[in-house]
């Protein structure tokens, strides 16, 4: 679609936000600047609201500019899913779609997605966005992502879980490391090493204070990031438990450079992994192939990841 359908004055005033300026806005779309000052000069005025706060280092949104702002994106995504079903009425699968996943898909899910839907549908333009749990579930109620997928993700009824499955709980630890070879490994046990633990913001992290606090009072030996590959290079190094999923050490456990550990705890509840999108529209039909997609991708990379026998398992 050579023009967009949604009114300049949103696209002017989305771009600001975006970039924090007049002149910056005015560079990245090729619009003279007094141009964007005057058409939103003129929305400030027809809505008797001011859309920023002029500092003397640009731009920042009001509440009454975060309104518009969430208004022009909410229409140009409705704008991206007319475009694609017009395409689809076609017979051609071709349009854009926002996917927010989470950091451990990179190295596992998501080049698996990329190169299936290159194949496949060539057509479909995709943008990845790795985030938090909390970061997707929020970007989708935005309308900022078509679809995510979370780990943990909190029931909504805002959100439309498309496909879910379980994870069971436990850890990673290196082939070398005195756990490698168990069946599997209680909280305790694992405990008696030095535990690489992930940050608040992931979803694991909060269930593991909230079910069991006791593993944080203990400082010895422990080290704590926001950076999950960070965490499982710890573990790739012999010394470190990491307390996580299959899913979020796919490919370490696929090419057996990391063992996957149940923990047997009573009350360890499994992990989950969803897909999802925003119920309160209709599905459009690429994301639906999209979501198709990805799912076939996590059940491939769950499978790759349990094609190496633990040794424990092998009669």
């Amino acid at each position: 679609m050579p023009h967009s359908l949604v009114p300049a004055q949103l696209r002017y005033v989305d771009q600001v936000a975006r970039s924090g300026s007049i002149q910056a806005a005015a560079r990245e779309l090729h619009v003279a600047a007094s141009a964007i000052n005057r058409q939103i000069l003129q929305l400030e005025e027809e809505l008797e609201a001011p859309l920023f706060e002029r500092l003397p280092r640009g731009m920042r949104l009001t509440v009454a500019g975060d309104a518009v702002v969430t208004l022009a994106r909410r229409w140009r995504q409705d704008e991206r899913h007319m475009t694609a079903e017009i395409r689809r009425y076609q017979g051609v699968h071709q349009g854009h779609v926002n996917l927010h996943a989470m950091d451990s898909h990179s190295t596992s899910i998501l080049p698996l997605l990329v190169e299936s839907l290159g194949s496949t549908h060539p057509l479909i333009a995709l943008s990845v966005h790795l985030s938090s749990t909390d970061e997707a579930a929020a970007a989708l109620l935005s309308g900022t992502a078509d679809l995510v997928a979370a780990f943990n993700l909190p029931p909504r009824r805002e959100v439309l879980v498309l496909w879910r499955a379980e994870l069971p709980f436990g850890c990673v630890v290196a082939p070398t490391h005195p756990l490698a070879d168990a069946r599997s490994v209680s909280l305790q046990e694992a405990a008696a090493y030095p535990v690489a633990l992930q940050s608040r913001a992931l979803a694991i992290r909060r269930y593991l204070e909230a079910q069991y606090g006791w593993l944080f009072d203990q400082s010895r030996g422990r080290f704590e990031s926001n950076s999950l590959q960070l965490t499982k290079q710890l573990a790739r190094s012999g010394r470190y438990v990491v307390f996580t999923s299959e899913l979020d050490a796919a490919q370490e456990l696929a090419d057996g450079s990391l063992r996957f550990v149940p923990v047997r705890d009573r009350g360890a509840e499994p992990q989950t992994i969803s897909i999802a999108v925003d119920a309160r529209h209709p599905l459009p039909p690429l994301v639906k192939v999209v979501a198709e997609q990805l799912q076939t991708a996590i059940e491939q990379a769950l499978a790759m990841s349990r094609s190496r026998s633990r040794p424990a398992d092998v009669i």
